[in-house]
């Protein structure tokens, strides 16, 4: 996997055939930076950004001292989920810059994509970082695909 990439958790399709997890231009997504105090891969039991869930992500997040970043990450706006000519395409807005602080955290090494409405707080997928990424150093800037975060296709 190179940096940069985003890789969908295997457990995500499950999620997302029960239909009833998450619902794409309603509910909240959100980013969250952590630590390398667990690395995330595609098999992964059970991601989630909660309390209990199979990894502890949401316990290897990064400090908050800094502006811009809170506990939980950065809410990715204006979600949307689209078909045309048999893919579909969720996107939203890439997040916020982090602004440089001095107080801020110096040690992100990836980037988790987690739905914050479902009820587990159920992780849809991860970005490597090519850490460590530090907000003391400089702003930090995610963009996200231009052609979506996702696509499923038809064939």
């Amino acid at each position: 996997m190179a940096v940069g990439d985003l890789t969908l958790f295997e457990e995500w399709l499950v999620d997302d055939g029960e239909g009833d997890v998450h619902d794409y231009e309603v509910d909240v997504f959100k980013m969250a930076l952590i630590t390398n105090g667990v690395t995330p891969t595609a098999a992964d039991a059970t991601p989630m950004w909660s309390v209990g869930s199979g990894v502890d992500y949401d316990g290897n997040e990064v400090g908050t001292g800094g502006a811009v970043y809170v506990a939980g990450g950065l809410t990715l706006a204006n979600p949307s989920y689209v078909e045309a000519a048999g893919v579909a395409t969720f996107d939203a807005d890439d997040p916020a810059v982090i602004t440089q602080d001095a107080a801020g955290f110096n040690n992100a090494y990836w980037a988790i994509i987690y739905n914050d409405t479902a009820t587990n707080k159920n992780a849809i997928a991860f970005i490597e970082l090519g850490g460590p990424v530090s907000q003391v150093a400089g702003p930090v800037t995610i963009t996200l695909n231009a052609s979506g975060i996702f696509t499923k296709t038809i064939v």
